[in-house]
């Protein structure tokens, strides 16, 4: 193996991929940190107001004939708590969001999920009002698709620490709570370990890849170099 080549290559591709590396030991080191200053994610436990079940008259067949849809394709259909009174949520294949129909007085009501969701985010954060700013049916730079549940919506609580949560319907339950010091954290750690800063997905997927294969390179260059210029014994 020629060595003077091989220490050539090692030294500028060390180089030209330097700041990857730290780019990476950087984000390793912010991740330690960010388990230390942020809670874990909100479990996933379905909340609401709770419900009297004896006040249910109702059944689901009857519920789902109160819809004003024609003959709908019911996909699923859950029993929910919401402001102390027992609903049924009906999934069908035409519907953009759940359905809602009372299985006390059979009445339907196309603003009961926005209702329902609020009162989850107000249980998870005691009492708080909040403030719906956003329904979300795709994924953004802060509610990012390691969350993978959508749609959600987000509600601000409008306090100091801008305390924001987004939550689902689907599961009756968080799935991210945030605020401004800890969106700061993770947008740091999502640009150094994602380069999120790159907005195209395939071309941030590309670059990561370049820079992956460019590091490998590198390091077996160093062992080659390592065996190359190693002192021979007589």
């Amino acid at each position: 193996m020629n060595s003077r080549l091989i220490r050539k290559l090692h030294r500028w591709l060390g180089l030209a991929f330097s700041l990857s590396v730290l780019i990476a030991s950087g984000s390793g080191v912010l991740h330690n940190v960010m388990t230390r200053t942020q809670a874990p994610p909100p479990q996933a436990k379905p909340s609401g107001g709770g419900m009297d079940v004896n006040a249910i008259k109702f059944s689901v067949a009857e519920a789902v004939a109160r819809l004003t849809e024609a003959k709908p394709e019911v996909q699923a259909i859950n029993l929910r708590g919401i402001g102390g009174q027992p609903w049924y949520q009906i999934y069908t294949q035409a519907s953009r969001t759940p359905l809602y129909v009372s299985a006390v007085d059979g009445k339907a009501d196309p603003a009961m999920d926005e209702a329902y969701a609020a009162e989850i985010a107000t249980k998870f954060l005691a009492g708080a009002a909040v403030k719906k700013t956003d329904f979300l049916t795709a994924f953004n730079s802060e509610y990012i698709n390691i969350f993978r549940i959508l749609p959600v919506y987000r509600f601000d609580a409008g306090d100091a620490l801008d305390t924001r949560v987004y939550v689902s319907t689907t599961t009756g339950s968080v799935t991210r709570h945030t605020d401004q010091q800890r969106q700061f954290e993770a947008t740091i750690f999502t640009n150094f370990h994602k380069l999120g800063f790159i907005p195209d997905k395939d071309t941030r997927d590309l670059v990561l890849t370049v820079v992956n294969v460019g590091v490998f390179l590198v390091a077996c260059l160093g062992l080659a170099l390592f065996f190359a210029t190693r002192s021979k014994k007589r």
